[in-house]
């Protein structure tokens, strides 16, 4: 299994993601996760006026530093709203990038609505996955979609757990939809990651791996809180999972580091936790034999 991380690591620091690149790759990473959200929210790169340019430039820096594209996260919206049809066209220009730059795996989050069942649920999103579908198979993309994290709220139902992961691809039903397993999500639950992973088996075509404390979503460094990561690694022998080890530890400590004004986490810090970031990946692959 190979390492990878998110382009969204050093999102603090610029929203040139072809710089990102660069302190991802020189930290030891040569395999990454596009975030398309970074993008979008600066109306950078492929929503730039020129995209096509970006994506040759983009293409040429993976070149120059040996880094490869293996997944990709769209941008969040409101996928269930009455007029969504802006979002839509925003995320099928995630998959047409995806073709353009090989990515084989991009998550789009399933959405949900206040005062709707679990049915009403599923049915919304099947319409509006069936929306990205053809887009996806014109350019040979699994959509994934993640276990959100927990939601307490009575007048929402999301889908943060596996069973309903499950049930939500098993409804939607095509060749070309699949899962992310996010453990930092997954962390909020009662289930073990290993029996989670399990039960979602086949389906689980990419990971988003990052820790906490159990209730918050803090996105850490693995170790950094209560993630069982015995659990994890088993449940993904147990499936004979063959994708990348993706981490999305983007914040790396619990948020209370970053408000303590008298510690100020620079760049070149960050690129010292990427590096350690990768270092345990190693570890926990070699402890494993994965």
């Amino acid at each position: 299994m190979k390492l990878a991380t998110t382009t969204e690591d050093f999102s603090r620091y610029t929203n040139n993601q072809i710089e990102a690149v660069t302190y991802v790759a020189n930290s030891g990473f040569h395999y990454v996760d596009y975030s398309f959200g970074l993008d979008y929210a600066n109306k950078t790169g492929i929503y730039s006026s020129d995209p096509k340019s970006y994506i040759s430039k983009l293409k040429e820096k993976c070149d120059e530093y040996a880094v490869q594209f293996i997944q990709a996260h769209s941008p969040m919206g409101t996928p269930l709203a009455d007029e969504n049809e802006a979002f839509i066209n925003d995320t099928l220009s995630c998959i047409e990038a995806c073709g353009a730059l090989g990515i084989k795996n991009i998550v789009v989050h399933s959405g949900y609505l206040k005062n709707i069942t679990q049915k009403e649920t599923f049915k919304k999103n099947k319409v509006f996955f069936e929306k990205l579908l053809p887009t996806a198979e014109k350019y040979e993309v699994n959509i994934l979609t993640e276990n959100f994290n927990k939601m307490t709220k009575d007048d929402v139902y999301w889908i943060d757990n596996a069973p309903d992961l499950l049930e939500l691809i098993e409804y939607v039903n095509h060749p070309l939809f699949h899962a992310v397993w996010d453990t930092g999500h997954a962390n909020h639950q009662e289930m073990s990651q290993e029996t989670a992973l399990t039960l979602l088996g086949k389906h689980v075509k990419a990971l988003h791996v990052h820790d906490n404390d159990g209730v918050g979503d803090f996105h850490m460094c693995p170790f950094f809180g209560t993630l069982d990561v015995d659990s994890l690694m088993k449940g993904l022998k147990n499936i004979g999972y063959a994708g990348y080890f993706t981490f999305e530890a983007c914040s790396f400590f619990a948020p209370s580091i970053h408000k303590n004004s008298n510690i100020e986490i620079d760049l070149a810090m960050r690129i010292k936790m990427e590096e350690l970031l990768y270092s345990l990946g190693e570890n926990i692959l070699r402890r494993y034999g994965m």
